[in-house]
Parts: C-alpha cells; sequence; structure tokens
C-alpha cells in the first residue's frame, strides 16, 4: 500500500484547509485510515480516524467539531476537512492505514501499518 498526502499549506488562523490521502497498490474498503499530526520537538500525536468500513469516525478532543474525516472508497481517498484552524494546528499530517487495527487501538500510530510522507500545514497569528 502507497500512501499519497497532499493539500497542505500556509493559512491564517480561522481559515480551512483539506487534506487529501490517496491510497494505491493492495488497499482494502475494510482497512482503517488515520491521521496524525506532528510538531516539530513533540511527538507524532492522532488527530482523527475512521474505522474499517467507514461507519464510525473518531477524533483527538483537541480538533473535535473543526475537523471532519471522510472517505471515497472509489477513489481510494481519505480526506481531512479542517476548518476554523488554529497556530497550535500547525504540524506535519500524515496519513495511515492499518490493516488489522482493533477499535481501542485507533488513536496509537504503532497500531497502523503504512504510512503516507507528511504534508506540512502552517497556521499563522
Amino acid at each position: 500500500v502507497q500512501l499519497q498526502a497532499s493539500g497542505g499549506g500556509l493559512v491564517q488562523a480561522g481559515d480551512s484547509l483539506r487534506l487529501s490521502c490517496a491510497a494505491s497498490g493492495r488497499t482494502s474498503n475494510s482497512n482503517s485510515v488515520g491521521w496524525f499530526r506532528q510538531a516539530p520537538g513533540k511527538e507524532r500525536e492522532f488527530v482523527a480516524a475512521v474505522f474499517r468500513n467507514g461507519g464510525s469516525t473518531y477524533y483527538a478532543d483537541s480538533v473535535k467539531g473543526r475537523f471532519t474525516i471522510s472517505r471515497d472508497n472509489a477513489k481510494k481517498t481519505v480526506y481531512l476537512q479542517m476548518n476554523s484552524l488554529k497556530p497550535e494546528d500547525t504540524a506535519v499530517y500524515y496519513c495511515a492505514v492499518g490493516e488489522r487495527i482493533i477499535l481501542s487501538s485507533i488513536r496509537i500510530p504503532q497500531a497502523y501499518d503504512y504510512w503516507g510522507q507528511g504534508t506540512q500545514v502552517t497556521v499563522s497569528s
């Protein structure tokens, strides 16, 4: 599975961005897909995930109500719509795919099998 993340950029606080994660190779609609982010000097943290066939979505408390994850199985693409962006959202954003994730591990980076290259999101105040 290969993942290509895109859509990052430099925006002002309050603006919106939509990140995309396009998958290729041996993909399955039953895979779980997550978005994580890593700011300089900090550990990679969970942002959002869609569990398996897309029936359930999960968010970090810090983005709940502002970010929305969705998937288009026909396009093999997962999106992260980010609204009301804040300077603290600045980070490199990574998408990841997990083939056998259980729900209790959905927020754990080590549970995912494949990772994209990351896309930079910078929010100025």
